[in-house]
């Protein structure tokens, strides 16, 4: 994450108790140092007051996570984005009044079920216990189709957020249609992002599956 960030052109600051994985994001980040994070004196030696936003990734060892957090509320940041690893742990996280509550193990657990469940699923985000976002690969017989000939509301229920296109040229750059029109037709290689129920999402499944 923190190297994403940084690719992206914001300013990261890195702790972490590792001499190998600060010195490895070194030429990375804009700062990366070795440090105690339960230490505040430590935290505000590197300037934590100043950053927009902290994120927590502790997550095996709970009572530093915890205490972590409770420093950083105690600073002055508004922002705080902390990984339980435990629902109890998140409920806690959650009262210490942290901005947001990650699972990055429980949510990839889910994903891998959904593909395990309907192959035809490149990416899945669950939006509540019955509606999610699919991004499936355009099937042959939808190519050269509008959205509106396809009939994915008419015959299924779903909503195409997006559609995104394979880069045209080799070197060349992905392109994506957010919000799609009836009219915007299907190309060959495009992926479909799909809002709806999981009975529906699953339906669509079964038919590709089907045609297969």
């Amino acid at each position: 994450m923190a190297t994403t960030l940084a690719e992206l052109g914001h300013d990261v600051i890195g702790l972490d108790g590792s001499e190998d994985r600060v010195r490895a994001l070194a030429d990375v980040l804009s700062l990366a140092v070795q440090v105690d994070a339960t230490d505040e004196k430590a935290l505000l030696s590197v300037g934590i007051t100043d950053v927009d936003v902290a994120v927590v990734s502790i997550g095996e060892n709970i009572e530093s996570s915890l205490l972590v957090v409770t420093l950083l509320r105690e600073i002055g940041i508004k922002t705080i984005i902390a990984k339980a690893v435990t629902p109890l742990h998140g409920r806690i996280l959650e009262k210490l009044g942290v901005s947001r509550v990650v699972f990055p193990e429980r949510e990839t657990a889910i994903r891998l079920a959904h593909s395990l469940v309907i192959p035809n699923v490149l990416d899945y985000i669950e939006l509540s216990n019955e509606f999610s976002i699919v991004d499936i690969p355009a099937p042959d017989d939808f190519v050269g189709k509008s959205l509106k000939d396809i009939g994915l509301r008419s015959r299924f229920g779903l909503t195409t957020i997006a559609i995104k296109h394979p880069a045209d040229t080799p070197g060349g750059r992905p392109q994506t249609n957010i919000a799609p029109g009836p009219d915007d037709v299907v190309r060959r290689g495009d992926v479909l992002s799909l809002l709806g129920s999981n009975e529906r999402l699953g339906h669509l499944d079964s038919v590709l599956k089907g045609r297969s």
